[in-house]
């Protein structure tokens, strides 16, 4: 059985109305992949929100060029971007734990608005300010012990569920 590589396979491309915005997300080799995933799932934008959004070699070495094909831009301001979404009509939905967040795999995302799908910081998740900006919150249930997983695979999950809903 061949192996198929990037020109030998049959993937249909496709533009999903998602707009994925990280706050505070600052490890370059998560930036490098949220590229990668971003470009996987069809993503329309990916906002990188923060003051230190590392864009250097590291992050070049993860993202596999997908920088150069992702629609992206650097905020320093993670609320006026979000209400800027808000205030355009699109659904947002964060992707954190919380007393109130939803199960990811019950949730019905909804294709009749677009959606910015906001990620937080590798250690804080997504702060309560920007919590508050959100129509819903979504959490990716977990049956270890451990109660978070790394923001890439959390938000790769998560495109996979929407994107799926959505076809």
């Amino acid at each position: 059985m061949k192996q198929l590589d990037h020109y030998s396979n049959s993937f249909k491309k496709r533009r999903f109305p998602i707009t994925l915005i990280g706050e505070n997300v600052t490890n370059a080799p998560n930036v490098g992949s949220l590229f990668r995933t971003a470009d996987a799932f069809g993503v329309e934008k990916l906002i990188l929100c923060g003051n230190h959004i590392p864009l250097g070699r590291k992050m070049t070495k993860t993202s596999r060029s997908t920088e150069k094909v992702v629609d992206y831009e650097i905020s320093t301001n993670s609320h006026e971007t979000i209400s800027s979404y808000k205030n355009q009509g699109y659904q947002i939905i964060a992707l954190e734990i919380t007393e109130t967040s939803k199960p990811l795999n019950t949730y019905q995302f909804s294709n009749k608005h677009p959606i910015a799908l906001i990620i937080g910081d590798e250690n804080f998740g997504v702060s309560e300010g920007v919590l508050n900006l959100c129509n819903d919150i979504v959490h990716v249930e977990m049956y270890g012990q451990n109660s978070s997983m790394n923001v890439v695979h959390a938000t790769s999950v998560t495109l996979y569920e929407i994107t799926k809903q959505f076809l």
